[in-house]
């Protein structure tokens, strides 16, 4: 009976990928361009800014369609963007059965097939560990295409996948805008390219950019500027952009306290801890402010929305949480990434290549981990998800944050590690596998020694230097002390061996005397 069901689910399976692959084609029959090949023909291979800023409006309405009912393009790039006969932008090709078949994309090679490395955002390299996939994940594509479209040079020309990876994952480095653009389009465009996909705009902002730019260009649209220069980092204060503050959309009534700074802990000293928003001074600009109603406080705060987020059921965004029942198929420890009046949450785990979306009484607050603090796994943990190095005793060694991906998941390094050569310091680590560790929370000397240890490999050399110069200038001191104490104490007329001096006197006439 099982295997009658199976067969049955693989022939509808088949079907359905006919079916969809037939329809694919059917729709390409009435382009037969895309923007790539509009590319191609015109002269120095790039488009103008109108055409550029006309199509890049197309294809974020595209996306809001596709967003709209869950879907993620993760393969953007002018080639894929056909032209029809009315010079309309439609996507194609962008892996809709692989999608809609639920196939999972921890194949090894499954986000190369979903994407174009050129045009891939950090996370697409490993969805699981760097992840979660997400709809910023499609703005970063969608950057790319810009820039190619603008430039006429494909991101990281000439580079093979593993140097773009190099590049893109490990060095963090971002496609060059070229500059002499309208100040608005180059400051979404950078936000594009922010490695965190959290501080990246929405399709939204980038519609509404676009759209108000075409407004702004006069007369036959030239554009001066050719050059490229690195893309500069666009944020407020904290660690956020304008994009990320923009997300929450604060209304009166809301729930708020203060933000604390980017993967730090919240700060114990905060303007407001907790109060309900009773009005809105402003427009939705970074300068707008809230009027805070603080328990026990008289007169309603005027404090800057972007220094507030909202809580909702207790949590708000960027809050570590675990899932009440855990899983063993992903890390029940993780961020929170989007959370709704009405309960619904969005939570990056790691495990998972796309956002967890369930409701807020699954989750309970976990402990946050910042950048700079001090991990170990914890004693119970034999086997970690991730490679870790040990001490030459046999014991895990500890580790420093230097980094939190978007799903929880830790990069830590091992200043307290002596590497040669190419030899890797830095480490992944599942957030439900560690936990802190500092000074305080050493309860021996030794224990207090080895922490100290672990902030600097050449601690270990220089303790044993000092021990030994110590050891040396008592011993020399010692020696000293003794040697003066003998002197001191000799009887007159001995020599140092304990022998009168008479009788040298003695020995040296008879000798002479024999001679």
């Amino acid at each position: 009976m099982c295997v009658c069901v199976y067969v049955c689910m693989c022939v509808c399976m088949f079907i359905l990928t006919l079916y969809l692959i037939l329809q694919i084609s059917i729709a390409m029959r009435f382009y037969e361009g895309s923007v790539g090949d509009q590319m191609a023909q015109s002269k120095g291979g790039k488009l103008s800014l109108p055409d550029v800023l006309r199509y890049g409006s197309q294809l974020a309405k595209g996306l809001i369609q596709l967003h709209s009912i869950g879907l993620l393009v993760l393969n953007m790039k002018p080639s894929n963007f056909l032209i029809s006969d009315h010079d309309q932008l439609v996507l194609g090709d962008f892996g809709i059965p692989y999608l809609l078949l639920g196939i999972p994309l921890s194949d090894s090679d499954m986000a190369l097939r979903l994407g174009t490395p050129n045009y891939m955002a950090p996370e697409q390299w490993d969805p699981e560990v760097r992840g979660p996939l997400s709809l910023e994940t499609d703005v970063w594509g969608f950057g790319c295409s810009v820039v190619e479209m603008l430039t006429g040079v494909q991101p990281w020309f000439g580079k093979s996948s593993e140097e773009i990876y190099h590049s893109v994952v490990v060095r963090k480095e971002k496609p060059h805008v070229p500059s002499g653009l309208p100040p608005a389009v180059e400051h979404v465009i950078n936000g594009c390219f922010e490695y965190n996909l959290r501080n990246r705009p929405l399709v939204s902002d980038l519609l509404l950019v676009f759209e108000s730019s075409q407004n702004a260009i006069h007369g036959d649209g030239g554009w001066v500027g050719l050059g490229s220069r690195p893309i500069k980092e666009k944020s407020v204060g904290n660690g956020y952009t304008t994009w990320y503050l923009s997300k929450d959309h604060l209304q009166v009534g809301d729930t708020v306290r203060s933000r604390s700074p980017l993967n730090a802990r919240r700060p114990h000293t905060v303007d407001v801890r907790e109060g309900t928003i009773v009005g809105l001074d402003g427009d939705a600009d970074k300068n707008s402010f809230a009027l805070v109603k603080v328990p026990g406080m008289h007169n309603a705060l005027r404090v800057q929305e972007s220094t507030l987020e909202r809580v909702t059921f207790g949590f708000a965004v960027g809050d570590w949480v675990r899932l009440k029942q855990e899983t063993s198929t992903h890390s029940p420890v993780g961020i929170l990434h989007a959370m709704q009046r009405d309960g619904a949450v969005s939570v990056g785990f790691l495990g998972l290549e796309t956002l967890w979306v369930g409701k807020a009484y699954q989750l309970q607050m976990a402990e946050p981990y910042h950048v700079g603090q001090f991990v170990r796994l914890k004693p119970n943990v034999v086997t970690p998800r991730f490679e870790w190095p040990r001490k030459s005793g046999g014991t895990w060694c500890s580790g420093r944050i230097s980094e939190i991906l978007p799903n929880g998941c830790l990069v830590v390094e091992f200043p307290g590690r002596f590497v040669l050569g190419n030899e890797p310091n830095s480490f992944l680590a599942d957030p439900n596998e560690v936990e802190s560790v500092s000074f305080d929370t050493c309860p021996g000397i030794v224990e207090k020694y080895h922490h100290v240890e672990d902030f600097h490999w050449a601690v270990r050399p220089l303790a044993i230097a000092f021990g030994l110069f110590t050891a040396m200038k008592l011993t020399i001191s010692m020696g000293r002390g003794i040697s003066a104490r003998l002197k001191k104490n000799r009887p007159n007329g001995q020599d140092s061996g304990g022998r009168k001096s008479g009788w040298r006197r003695i020995f040296r006439d008879a000798s002479s005397t024999t001679k």
